[in-house]
């Protein structure tokens, strides 16, 4: 049976969905090189998503790092959009998580501290080029963060940037947008925020990591702001960490965003380690892009069933040692940004299309709770 094709690239399978895309595997013609090939069905977007895709696209054109996922190209259609992304073959960390479960609860999702700060170290290089770039990403999380291959010492992508902003120097935002788990205190109050909203979500990652849960869970948005607000910040009695480990989770997770840990502070932190950029200039990354056929689209035939990643009810914390946080200097070089548009429901997953939790403020200022539970990730 022949396959599929979309220009110069073959189509090999499917590897999830959701609410507005889908992705495939694929690979060039000529050069073989793997691709995940998001195609996106123009006639479900309205103008704000649209405006979503076209700041992703135009931010993804800008980067051009290891630790950034690559536009290769952009193909389109009347009807579709299709972004030829880099293949990641070791899918996304909380797959990774998932599949060095050896046995019940949390525990069986931790990570040895040795490889939480080799991902957190791949996260971190992926930052300080966005930072340089001016650039927030609002969405962190362990299923935007894809690996190159099913190894300790994976090189770590970011991926998903239909949510990132540029950053500017007059405002602070006020759009809520990303993934309730993961998403800073503050806006989760609804406050305006600066880039610092991201260290909060790096934070949470990294307590995922070596604890096995998100520090914080709850039912809905208001439980989950009032653990964050009532609760110290607490480490299982039994987690052996670092010393210097404890001090960036402490630093990173500070409820006031005036106390925490700011990026010149965290890329020079002892367990992140990260020397300053170079000051040299970048070679702007451009995907190619094309205009096809109206009649080109992706045939699903034989393909295999989209990947589901569901959240669950956050388990029992048990008995759990306080810790009091210290505060910590904040970064002078931290900037303000402003953001025009409305947060709105992205799908792009490279190697896991897992829906995001996202949340957005509609004009009567409700909060509406979208695609997914506000649970910790355990199987």
């Amino acid at each position: 049976m022949s396959r599929a094709s979309i220009g110069d690239y073959v189509v090999t399978s499917k590897l999830g969905s959701g609410s507005f895309a889908v992705v495939y595997k694929g690979y060039h013609k000529v050069t073989k090189v793997p691709v995940a090939i998001k195609a996106l069905s123009l006639g479900k977007l309205n103008s704000k998503l649209l405006a979503n895709l076209e700041m992703e696209i135009a931010i993804m054109r800008q980067i051009d790092h290891p630790n950034v996922v690559k536009l290769y190209e952009i193909k389109k259609t009347e009807k579709h959009m299709y972004l030829m992304l880099e293949y990641c073959a070791g899918g996304d960390l909380q797959q990774y998580m998932r599949r060095r479960q050896q046995g019940a609860g949390d525990q069986g999702r931790m990570l040895g501290e040795d490889v939480a700060r080799h991902f957190l170290r791949e996260l971190a290089k992926g930052m300080q080029c966005l930072w340089r770039h001016n650039l927030i990403h609002r969405d962190l999380k362990p299923q935007n963060l894809l690996l190159v291959e099913d190894s300790p010492t994976s090189a770590l992508k970011i991926a998903d940037f239909g949510f990132a902003r540029h950053l500017a120097t007059a405002s602070l935002a006020e759009t809520l947008c990303g993934s309730p788990l993961y998403m800073a205190p503050e806006i989760l109050k609804f406050q305006k925020y600066d880039a610092k909203a991201d260290l909060w979500s790096v934070g949470t990652i990294l307590f995922e990591m070596v604890a096995g849960r998100p520090p914080y869970g709850g039912a809905n948005h208001v439980q989950l702001l009032a653990n964050i607000e009532r609760q110290p910040l607490r480490f299982p009695p039994t987690l052996a960490l670092s010393r210097a480990c404890r001090q960036l989770l402490i630093a990173l997770l500070q409820r006031k965003p005036a106390l925490r840990l700011g990026f010149a502070e965290f890329f020079a932190d002892p367990f992140v380690d990260l020397q300053p950029m170079e000051e040299t200039e970048e070679v702007e990354h451009s995907g190619r892009s094309t205009i096809l056929p109206a009649t080109t689209s992706i045939q699903e035939e034989g393909e295999d069933e989209a990947q589901q990643v569901d959240g669950s009810e956050a388990g029992a914390r048990g008995d759990q040692t306080a810790l009091d946080s210290r505060n910590r200097g904040s970064d002078r070089r931290s900037r303000a940004f402003s953001v025009s548009h409305d947060a709105s429901t992205s799908s792009s997953r490279f190697a896991s299309t897992a829906p995001s939790a996202v949340m957005r403020q509609s004009r009567s200022g409700n909060l509406e709770v979208m695609q997914t539970a506000f649970a910790s990730t355990s199987s």
